[in-house]
């Protein structure tokens, strides 16, 4: 597979925290809403691929483990809402969803 994010896919994605891979994954779905409302629909899509290929990624890194499955159902759900037609009805609340992992993160760095 040709990867957007090289580096991350030749292992050092596994180095990240759980946290530090969530906040990473939710600042592309962040590019692709805010590029999604400014109607640049292909600057949208490559940031929602580049969100895509990090949830495959994490897949990967997540081999034989129960959160598989939270991650599949995630990238279903980011699927339709940023490249579908959006049947579950999902909005820009996603990404409280995100919001919580990269809050995760900053109160880690205060310490």
């Amino acid at each position: 597979m040709n990867y957007m994010h090289k580096d991350l896919s030749k292992g050092r994605w596994k180095t990240l925290s759980l946290a530090e891979q969530m906040a990473n994954i939710g600042s592309e779905v962040y590019r692709a809403i805010k590029f999604k409302n400014k109607n640049n629909l292909e600057y949208s899509i490559n940031s929602a691929y580049r969100a895509l290929e990090l949830i495959d990624i994490t897949i990967e890194a997540q081999y034989k483990k129960h959160s598989i499955k939270e991650f599949t159902r995630l990238r279903e759900v980011l699927c339709d809402y940023l490249l579908g037609d959006n049947e579950y009805n999902t909005d820009e609340r996603i990404m409280k969803y995100f919001d919580n992992f990269a809050y995760i993160l900053a109160s880690r760095k205060g310490k």
